[in-house]
């Protein structure tokens, strides 16, 4: 027992540490998936957040770097119950544990996760701090209950895109992806249907158009979507842009077009976090089973009715999951259509956007 979980209600739990030797703090979080780990710890949405899995064996399969969601972990530590250390798999490269020392992330294991999550459920998120002997857990308790949550900060601008990238696709027409922090899944099943270009998250509504979009993207990302930095950039430039050019909006994308038509977010308690979301499609009456990671919520008392029609809602705690503008080619979802658990279940959502888009 060389490494210890602080939270900020006073709880400390022991447990092995594993990956690397390292002090961090961040706001403790739960997914429920039981594989899926190397893309949950790359991806962007992540950022700030330590990370505990529900399911109690991680790592069986190894890590292959083609599984990654981004460039580098994203989360700020690792909590698991068992970590396995001697994984197979025709396709795994390395061991859970050496790739967290490789990005420099310290895990823990050991941990009863389940009673984690259960008290996780009850308080809700809370911020916490890994820490490796030696280290005074004393002081880092105290950091821990007066830092300020991680949303605080602009955590789309630590993981977006710093200029234009483009990525070849179909050749037959041009999707813009708005990178908030965007997963390369994301960007994969764009470029089935057209070539992409991926720009920073502050690009001016302008400078998008410049590029002659037949469709745009707004994607995922981490933190609270009504952070005044977004609202000044991206709120802004999606408000302008609609109309103009068909626009759809993926997890932190479905709430920021929310916002730019005046609607509100608010926090989840302890968010959506996992691979097994029920979330049913008004429209059809049919349940999708869908991968999702938020922790904001758009506030459906706030939508305009005569504006925005709510295509799907969370079956767990009826939270809105779509939204169809009424006169304007605008959509989104709060969901990962990309990720497909189903597995096919929302590969439709992709269909419905290029049919929308102009061109061929």
């Amino acid at each position: 027992m060389d490494s210890s979980l602080v939270l900020e209600d006073g709880t400390v739990v022991r447990g092995a540490r594993f990956g690397a030797s390292t002090k961090v703090f961040g706001e403790l979080v739960f997914n429920t998936n039981m594989t899926g780990y190397t893309e949950a710890l790359t991806d962007p949405s992540y950022r700030g957040q330590i990370l505990l899995m529900t399911y109690p064996l991680i790592g069986n399969y190894g890590v292959d770097p083609a599984w990654m969601e981004s460039d580098t972990i994203q989360v700020r530590g690792f909590v698991v119950k068992e970590a396995c250390a001697t994984p197979s798999h025709a396709r795994s490269q390395k061991a859970l544990g050496p790739f967290l020392s490789e990005y420099r992330v310290p895990g823990l294991q050991g941990a009863d996760t389940r009673a984690l999550t259960i008290r996780i459920r009850s308080q809700g998120t809370m911020r916490a701090a890994l820490v490796p002997e030696g280290e005074d857990l004393e002081e880092a308790a105290k950091i821990v209950r007066t830092m300020p949550y991680p949303d605080r900060r602009n955590l789309v601008a630590e993981v977006s895109c710093r200029e234009p990238i483009r990525y070849p696709g179909t050749g037959k027409r041009t999707i813009v992806v708005v990178d908030c922090g965007v997963k390369r899944n994301i960007l994969r099943e764009a470029q089935r249907y057209a070539d992409v270009v991926r720009v920073p998250w502050d690009t001016a509504a302008d400078d998008i158009l410049a590029l002659k979009p037949d469709g745009i993207i707004v994607s995922n990302g981490p933190g609270d979507p009504a952070h005044p930095d977004l609202q000044a950039a991206t709120v802004r430039a999606v408000r302008e842009l609609a109309g103009q050019v068909p626009l759809l909006g993926i997890c932190l994308g479905h709430q920021i077009l929310a916002l730019a038509f005046g609607s509100k977010t608010f926090k989840l308690k302890f968010g959506h976090r996992g691979g097994n979301q029920p979330v049913k499609d008004l429209r059809t009456g049919r349940v999708h089973i869908t991968s999702q990671n938020h922790g904001f919520a758009v506030d459906a008392d706030s939508l305009n009715p005569s504006e925005f029609e709510v295509t799907h809602v969370n079956l767990n705690d009826r939270t809105v999951e779509g939204l169809v503008h009424r006169e304007l080619p605008v959509f989104s979802v709060q969901y990962h259509p990309e990720a497909r658990p189903g597995p096919w279940d929302n590969e439709y959502i992709f269909r419905e956007f290029v049919e929308r888009l102009k061109g061929p």
